[in-house]
């Protein structure tokens, strides 16, 4: 068997994905780089993607379509200004953290968290500040982590809206939500007889649509057809890891509103997409160590919104982080495995169909490779 990391030396990552969009100047390139930015919350590089997340977005909050957009361009304008590297500019590689903080920020700050509220300019000012921050962590990120080739995922998003959600303590003017309430947990009883298939259906959706604080289960699918557009595996893994996360929270007696709401999904759903294809080809053990990943997922979410309770703190995608992080830092002692060196990453099909490429070229010089 040919294991190792995969690469070939070519920056596929910054491939434009989809439909191309036609060669026009710079300045009009803007809505592609936003769109791409919204896309790469879900791993794809492709603006058609962003187009159908960001409309999914639309349809059930303005507030929080106007937050997500706010916060992608303010996180790629930042880049640009610094003169960061423009092909990744280009991915959206820049944007899709901005994205996360515009909508996170505004959703935790408002009193009705499922559609939002329009923030005051106090709080806009507060997302511009927060998104342009997102850049400059997920490039101190890259840096610190590009001798291990491990990409930041997620990680500058968690910081910053953990550092500015603690903040508002102190700021009369930015009021926080009541979903910032702290409060201590207890242990959860008699929970077990209560789920329906209504718990099933919203919840795999919710578990979708939470990635991006959306509380509707239809956004949740759209977000999938959103994907689909780009990958099929992709697609398939976010709702293989709603589903799993949701059937993991039940089995272990999990509240069913939190379970019908999505909280056990999200984390588990990107982590099923990262591991799943993206960063590791699809073989059978890959497909195995994401299952394992998302099971982890499901209950390490579980401990880090039981630990941040008492302060009032949400977990974010803290547990997408972590999990993946330690699974991809993992890499070199599993040869098993077949990771694809971070810069090579495109789609999960894509990875697969050249690593095939990889393993036949191999076999056919001969005994001596593989």
């Amino acid at each position: 068997m040919v294991t190792g990391v995969f690469s070939h030396n070519v920056t596929y990552v910054f491939r434009p994905g989809g439909v191309a969009l036609p060669d026009i100047p710079v300045v009009h390139r803007w809505p592609e780089w936003t769109l791409r930015g919204i896309s790469q919350v879900v791993f794809q590089n492709n603006w058609l993607t962003g187009l159908i997340i960001l409309g999914a977005i639309f349809y059930n909050s303005w507030v929080y379509g106007v937050a997500c957009l706010v916060g992608t361009v303010t996180s790629t304008v930042t880049a640009v200004l610094l003169k960061a590297d423009r092909n990744m500019v280009k991915a959206g590689l820049f944007g899709f953290n901005g994205a996360l903080l515009g909508i996170g920020l505004n959703a935790f700050m408002s009193q009705n968290f499922t559609n939002g509220e329009l923030p005051s300019w106090r709080l806009y000012l507060y997302i511009v500040l927060g998104a342009a921050f997102t850049a400059v962590v997920f490039s101190a990120l890259l840096t610190a982590f590009r001798p291990f080739d491990i990409p930041a995922l997620t990680a500058p998003f968690v910081i910053a809206a953990w550092l500015f959600i603690f903040a508002v303590v102190r700021f009369a003017h930015l009021p926080p939500g009541p979903l910032l309430t702290p409060g201590l947990p207890s242990p959860v009883q008699g929970a077990g007889d209560q789920y329906t298939w209504t718990t099933w259906y919203q919840g795999i959706g919710k578990g979708v649509g939470e990635i991006f604080f959306q509380d509707n289960w239809i956004i949740g699918f759209l977000i999938v057809l959103g994907i689909l557009v780009n990958s099929r595996i992709s697609a398939g893994m976010a709702l293989l890891g709603s589903v799993l996360a949701l059937a993991t929270a039940i089995v272990l007696g999990a509240p069913e509103s939190m379970v019908r709401g999505g909280l056990f999904g999200f984390n588990a759903a990107l982590t099923a997409i990262a591991l799943g294809g993206f960063f590791y080809v699809l073989t059978v053990r890959g497909f195995l160590y994401t299952i394992f990943g998302i099971l982890v997922t499901t209950w390490v979410w579980a401990a880090i919104s039981v630990a941040l309770s008492p302060i009032g703190m949400p977990a974010f995608t803290s547990a997408f982080v972590i999990v993946t992080l330690l699974m991809l830092f993992a890499k070199g002692f599993f040869p098993g495995l077949v990771p694809v060196a971070t810069e090579d990453a495109t789609t999960a099909e894509d990875n697969l169909a050249r690593w095939r490429r990889h393993v036949e070229q191999a076999e056919a010089r001969g005994p001596a490779v593989g």
